[in-house]
């Protein structure tokens, strides 16, 4: 194991809008860039973007372990089983020591020969601003878009479902849904039956997590594909999460690299996912543009055709500039150079 020394630099991140889910409303966005240095002072940069109230750590917690990390001249030593925010960001961090442009993986997508098909996100808000982004984003050439319910009326909900499918059909259109947890499990069946009547792809964690029994029983009486996403979060031994999936049994899992322990743990989840005919697909988890480029190329070296949820990169003010753009529908990396803010870089000095 090399010596190693980590810094983290807070970089909070500013939403372009008020970015609302069924949990609460958005609007700053806590982040700090892992910097890596070898003993040659070869520079690898890694991210840690917790979502607090959803990431295990809490922010009292996760800064006491970023001193004993920076204290450390061998940091990979420390286990980190209980922060995957900061598995995420120091594995990315230290990869990125041996690259040149920040080049994770080798494949077609890193050396911009291809792009990868995503998700077009709408975020939560009054009926006029969910309509005014899926427009935007059917404009835009997307064909699966992601859509953020459980907040508003489902009524509301529904008719805007309905005046997407008089324009597009499920051949034409994908239609994706994001509960994070929001019916109450009684409830849950009745309204996916009626979401179920706009030919949804999948909705993910319809009820909160911690329920495998019920969300067993949901997953088998479902009209529409369940996906899991917070029910993932803290299981971090094989044996439980075999014992996870065999209980639940869903249709798809959702991978946040941020949210699991990093890229490595992700690769053991898609493994227990195929070996169970469960399918899958990764989605970055509000990061700056730093993290969403090791999820993006990982991801790249994916046998999957599935879109991912890797459109994330455009909803901050301040991102770092990234040669990351967005091209109709897909995700491309460009000509653009990397550009480290010059307030990171003054942090540095």
């Amino acid at each position: 194991m090399k010596r190693l020394k980590v810094s983290f630099l807070h970089y909070p991140l500013h939403f372009k809008f008020e970015a609302k889910t069924s949990r609460n409303a958005l609007k700053v966005k806590d982040s700090w860039i892992v910097v890596c240095e070898s003993n040659s002072g070869t520079i690898g940069y890694g991210e840690c973007a917790p979502i607090w109230g959803l990431s295990p750590e809490n922010r009292e917690e996760l800064k006491l372990k970023m001193i004993e990390l920076s204290a450390s001249s061998y940091p990979e030593a420390i286990d980190l089983k209980h922060y995957p925010t900061l598995k995420f960001g120091l594995e990315t961090a230290v990869k990125d020591l041996s690259t040149h442009n920040h080049i994770l993986y080798d494949s077609e997508f890193s050396s911009g020969k291809v792009g990868i098909p995503i998700n077009g996100l709408i975020w939560m808000g009054d009926i006029s601003f969910m309509r005014a982004q899926i427009s935007k984003k059917l404009n835009s050439g997307f064909s699966c878009l992601k859509l953020k319910v459980g907040a508003q009326n489902l009524e509301d909900e529904l008719a805007v479902l309905e005046n997407i499918r008089k324009e597009y059909t499920p051949e034409q259109l994908e239609i994706r849904l994001d509960a994070n947890g929001a019916f109450d499990p009684k409830d849950v069946i009745g309204i996916l039956r009626r979401y179920a009547d706009f030919a949804i792809h999948s909705i993910e964690q319809p009820i909160q997590s911690g329920s495998w029994s019920e969300m067993g029983e949901i997953c088998a009486a479902s009209p529409i594909s369940i996906a899991l996403d917070e029910e993932l979060i803290g299981i971090y031994e094989p044996a439980r999460r075999k014992e996870m999936i065999e209980a639940i049994n869903p249709q798809y899992i959702i991978l946040k690299p941020s949210l699991l322990g990093g890229l490595a743990a992700c690769d053991e989840w898609i493994k227990l996912a195929e070996s169970n005919n469960v399918g899958w697909w990764a989605t970055s988890m509000l990061e700056s543009n730093i993290g969403l480029n090791a999820i993006a190329q990982w991801v790249s070296t994916k046998r999957t055709k599935m879109k991912q949820g890797l459109g994330t990169g455009q909803l901050f003010s301040n991102n770092i500039i990234s040669p990351l753009e967005i091209r109709g529908e897909e995700l491309w990396m460009c000509d653009q150079n990397w550009d480290i803010p010059a307030s990171i870089e003054q942090q540095l000095k």
